[in-house]
């Protein structure tokens, strides 16, 4: 996925004569912290809310060029790009342009979000395990292995850095299963760390449908 696949068109844009009122009714009517400044030859930078605010009530957007934030990505690139420059960035849009400078529009960080929840299948029904080995041992293949070797099927894996040792790993999986008590046995058979799970245990059920019946008995 590239990022000129999220263009976000209606995004209102500055122009270097505009009153710094209208950037302000901007940040107000779209509920923005910054909005892009356009030029004659094209895209020149982000304008912040905290600029405007702090500008004489007559200033133009040309008086404030200096604070201009010259953050931009172009429209071939990545997703993962995009969220790299928002997190360093601290954006609520990121402007996109071709590679002659011409602003194409933006990628808004609720789009983009919503792009991340589709890419780890939040919306699918299943089970997450969150699973800890050390590099040296680390195999997706054998991973999918176990996971698969259950009857069931990775949805998402997504690998994390391991918080305080460089020679571990960290993996977050998504099962299309509810139920994973089989292939948490099965990780921890082959000596995997089970960080955490969120699942539906049939063991657990089990034992709540015996103490609803016990509860039913004593109220008879």
């Amino acid at each position: 996925m590239v990022v000129g696949n999220l263009i976000h068109s209606e995004i209102p844009t500055l122009q270097l004569l505009d009153h710094v009122s209208t950037a302000l009714n901007f940040f107000d009517d779209y509920k923005l912290t910054q909005v892009p400044v356009i030029g004659p030859e094209g895209y020149l930078g982000l304008i912040s809310e905290d600029a405007v605010l702090n500008a004489s009530v007559n200033s133009h957007i040309e008086d404030l060029k200096k604070t201009l934030i010259k953050t931009q990505i172009n429209d071939e690139q990545n997703l993962f790009d995009a969220l790299r420059v928002f997190r360093e960035e601290n954006l609520c849009i990121l402007p996109v342009t071709d590679k002659n400078n011409h602003y194409l529009g933006c990628v808004h960080e609720s789009d983009l979000l919503q792009k991340v929840c589709d890419w780890l299948k939040v919306s699918e029904p299943g089970g997450l395990l969150h699973i800890e080995v050390s590099m040296r041992d680390y195999s997706l293949a054998q991973i999918a292995q176990i996971v698969e070797g259950n009857g069931a099927k990775i949805l998402n894996a997504l690998c994390l850095p391991h918080p305080s040792n460089s020679k571990m790993i960290e993996v977050l999986i998504k099962i299309n299963q509810e139920e994973l008590s089989g292939i948490i046995q099965t990780f921890e058979r082959y000596e995997y760390q089970i960080i955490a799970s969120f699942h539906k245990n049939i063991y657990d059920k089990g034992l709540e449908d015996r103490f609803n019946s016990f509860i039913r008995y004593l109220n008879t």
